[in-house]
């Protein structure tokens, strides 16, 4: 039996597969492309490695699409095939695959908690269990786990700057703004090329207005991240966030077509349709023509990906994005479609299908009427779920986007109420004032009380 670079048993007795097996786990805490190329020499140095194909089932989950569910559930197979021969960790991720598969995320992120509570560095019961929180809404459990397992972590042990980073982005979420940029400068320091520390402290930046500062960041670390993944793209969203900030339309698009939505690019016709670009790419778009500008048929190809994805609602948060590239091009009767979709989905006794159906479908319903020009219906759609809308993920500056739909109809609506309650929200939730924020000053200004 080996171990793996933390020093955890593996029930394989090939070096090949350890080795391979560490790469793979490095390669994906790094966010690096080749993740997959190493697990696939781990499982052929030895095909009956249980982990090997649970981390393989894991990625397929990853990517939050319907389509890989069935290469997941393939992967469970092989892995209970063979799980006689597993360590009680390795038969607990196990578990946690199935989990994850059947939609039981809260006993998912129970059984990974459970992994790490008794072996701390399980790096990728950490980094999982992090990753779906953050994507569950819950920046409270981020924090109270990334702060349970790091008095057991030093620079001794590979992964340190990826522990950093989480703690970092943790702390960021939850307004702990100087722990958290010193962890993930440290971070950065650990390893220049680490995207989830450059990531959370652009987001410290972004909410703290400091625009010329998080530009210069991400400049000066842009020559670290080749080879890396979709992550790439969202921090070149990042960039552009700071510039739409300053006004500075024309660099934002240009970011747009040349960095985060390069149609191009080897990584988007990879994964033409990914989650986190669709999200960086709708978002954006809405945000500029909420500013007057014209995004030219940009729409278009997120549409036709849009409509091809109707019934998969694996990412709740990915949903609303999907809407508003099938509304801005017309195409009403595949929203309607989606919002069948969605309402069935929201049927089911899933954790996804109660936030589909109980936020994500509602906040869908807005975006509908919002692009029909029924913004009193849009602002009956949102009103009851404005709390609750952080439980679908995605990040503050991802929420945005959501609050800016409110506030968008409440100001079409001649609604000085729902203005004023999406005014006082932002400002709650933000450190930099409305009346200094893009999508938010003309309203500051029109409605101040």
């Amino acid at each position: 039996m080996r171990k793996d670079l933390h020093g955890l048993p593996l029930s394989t007795d090939s070096t090949e597969a350890a080795d391979a097996f560490d790469r793979t786990t490095m390669a994906y805490l790094k966010y690096r492309t080749d993740a997959g190329q190493h697990l696939g020499a781990a499982l052929k140095a030895d095909p009956d490695f249980v982990l090997g194909h649970v981390l393989r089932g894991y990625f397929n989950m990853l990517t939050y699409n319907n389509a890989n569910v069935p290469g997941a559930a393939e992967a469970l197979g092989e892995a209970r095939k063979r799980q006689s021969r597993t360590t009680t960790r390795e038969a607990a991720h196990v578990e946690a695959l199935a989990r994850w598969i059947d939609g039981d995320l809260d006993r998912m992120l129970a059984v990974w908690e459970g992994i790490f509570a008794e072996h701390p560095h399980d790096v990728l019961a950490f980094r999982l269990h992090h990753f779906n929180a953050f994507w569950l809404g819950r920046p409270g459990t981020m924090q109270t786990e990334v702060e349970k397992v790091y008095p057991h972590w030093s620079d001794d042990y590979p992964g340190w700057g990826m522990l950093l980073s989480c703690r970092c982005f943790a702390h960021e979420e939850a307004g702990n703004y100087t722990l958290a940029e010193g962890a993930g400068r440290m971070a950065i320091e650990v390893d220049p090329g680490d995207l989830w520390g450059a990531h959370a402290v652009a987001h410290i930046m972004e909410m703290q207005g400091r625009r010329g500062e998080g530009i210069d960041w991400l400049r000066k670390l842009e020559p670290n991240w080749e080879g890396a993944n979709n992550l790439k793209h969202h921090l070149y969203w990042h960039r552009a966030m700071f510039h739409m900030e300053r006004r500075e339309f024309d660099e934002v698009r240009s970011l747009y077509d040349r960095g985060f939505r390069d149609l191009a690019s080897p990584l988007t016709r990879a994964m033409p349709d990914m989650y986190i670009d669709v999200q960086n790419a709708a978002s954006m778009l809405f945000r500029l023509e909420r500013q007057g500008i014209d995004v030219g048929d940009r729409w278009v190809e997120l549409a036709d990906k849009a409509e091809a994805r109707i019934g998969d609602c694996l990412s709740a948060f990915t949903l609303p994005h999907w809407m508003m590239a099938l509304t801005a091009t017309g195409r009403f009767e595949a929203a309607k479609r989606l919002i069948e979709a969605m309402h069935a989905f929201g049927q089911g006794n899933t954790t996804v299908s109660r936030l589909v159906g109980r936020i994500a479908l509602p906040i869908c319903e807005a975006v509908l009427a919002n692009r029909q020009g029924d913004h009193t219906a849009a602002l009956r759609h949102m009103r009851p779920v404005i709390g609750d809308m952080y439980l679908l993920g995605g990040s503050h500056a991802q929420q945005d986007v959501l609050e800016q739909l409110f506030l968008d109809s409440a100001v079409k609506a001649g609604s000085a109420d729902d203005a004023r309650l999406m005014l006082e929200r932002v400002a709650g939730l933000h450190p930099v004032p409305p009346a200094r924020r893009v999508g938010y000053a003309d309203a500051a200004a029109r409605f101040a009380s």
